[in-house]
């Protein structure tokens, strides 16, 4: 893989919690000191693109990360992303010619204990490096095609359609 090129969009991975009644923000992306601190060895170029929890996403927001991806030189892309709404980004996504799109996120942020953060991101970053091209999310262990895939809110994982 030549260089990984990362959009972050916000969501779970990045909140911030201030206090226990659950007050949060969403913060600076995570991804690139986790990359760095797992000494990754590969090039990576990050670019927030917003900081928004992706119940909050419009179809303007998905407009903007699949333009970004089209004129991003890279072919290898990994989203960071909310998880409500992931699969509704990633349909959108799903046409971009000659590119590896793969989206994840958390349902823990990233700076809690036992999140399942780091887990997802690993698995995003393989995917990203061995999949064809085409559009795909990585959450539990497992790799989706976008419009094969749903997130079970009552189990809080996602599962094949």
């Amino acid at each position: 893989m030549n260089k990984l090129r990362v959009f972050t969009t916000g969501g779970t991975i990045d909140k911030i919690y201030f206090d226990a009644k659950s007050e949060y923000e969403v913060g600076g992306p995570q991804i690139g000191d986790i990359l760095r601190e797992t000494d990754v060895g590969f090039p990576f170029e990050i670019t927030p693109l917003m900081r928004k929890d992706s119940l909050d996403m419009t179809d303007a927001d998905r407009e903007l990360i699949r333009q970004a991806i089209q004129d991003c030189r890279e072919k290898h892309v990994l989203i960071t992303h909310g998880t409500d709404t992931m699969v509704e980004t990633a349909v959108k996504l799903q046409d971009i010619p000659d590119k590896t799109v793969v989206l994840t996120g958390a349902l823990n942020p990233a700076r809690f204990r036992g999140s399942d953060a780091i887990f997802n991101i690993g698995g995003a970053v393989v995917a990203a490096q061995s999949l064809s091209p085409g559009t795909y999310i990585v959450m539990n262990g497992r790799v989706f095609e976008a419009f094969k895939v749903r997130k079970n809110r009552e189990k809080n994982r996602f599962e094949d359609l």
